[in-house]
């Protein structure tokens, strides 16, 4: 088994057990792998091991690593902030975004969808902690955002996603989740049928998990840490 198919067993074992100890039902939160900055031989091992959803969140290096995967059928997922001049690729290569902050980025994304492909699945991307660095809509401008999204014809409206402020307690981890979720649940009360929350990284996924998160977006834990990609791809064969 290889470092990576190794780790990704353990995140999986992690989700589970996060998931039984919220009294959750088994299989209610997916993981999607984030694979941004690793080569493709990363995710063609990860793909190997049985996951199939990745993310990334830079436009050229995802597009480079989606023409070279392009024999295996992959679901993309953009997770990044995205530019103006960047949305026509997004559009045509990835099955989901979950970092619409902006309605102009929203209707290019609709407008640039190429006809022969589903709707593109959305996020809108919430900044729940108010960080001036973060991206992201301030959450009392959410229900505006989303309600502009979930009329675009190309773009189907999901739910919400957030990068909180780091910590280290899980109990100040909850709680940016747990404002993230009550909006949620504010906008499917609104009559926007939203079924994602998109929530929680490898550091505090347990948390996420407990306050409702469907879909964890997971990369240290299964690739490591960025520093040293030849560590974790040792016994990988980049011809496979």
């Amino acid at each position: 088994m290889s470092p990576i198919a190794a780790n990704l067993q353990a995140v999986l074992r992690r989700i589970e057990a996060a998931t039984y100890a919220a009294g959750r039902a088994p299989g209610s939160v997916r993981l999607l792998a984030v694979s941004k900055t690793w080569p493709a031989a990363c995710v063609e091992a990860a793909f190997a091991a049985g996951q199939r959803a990745f993310g990334e969140n830079h436009e050229q290096e995802a597009t480079r690593k989606v023409a070279a995967l392009a024999h295996l059928p992959i679901e993309w997922h953009f997770i990044g902030p995205i530019q103006s001049n960047k949305t026509r690729p997004i559009a045509d290569k990835f099955a989901w975004v979950h970092s619409i902050e902006r309605e102009k980025i929203a209707r290019r994304l609709s407008e640039q969808r190429p006809s022969h492909l589903p709707p593109l699945e959305v996020c809108v991307q919430v900044n729940v902690s108010g960080e001036a660095s973060k991206s992201g809509v301030n959450p009392a401008q959410t229900l505006t955002l989303a309600r502009q999204v979930a009329t675009l014809p190309k773009l189907r409206l999901r739910g919400l996603m957030a990068v909180p402020a780091p910590s280290a307690d899980i109990e100040l981890q909850r709680r940016p989740f747990r404002q993230l979720r009550e909006l949620y649940e504010r906008l499917r009360a609104d009559g926007l049928p939203l079924d994602t929350l998109s929530m929680g990284m490898s550091d505090d996924l347990e948390a996420a998990i407990m306050e409702g998160s469907t879909l964890v977006r997971v990369g240290t834990a299964i690739f490591g840490s960025r520093l040293d990609p030849a560590a974790i791809m040792g016994g990988i064969d980049h011809n496979n």
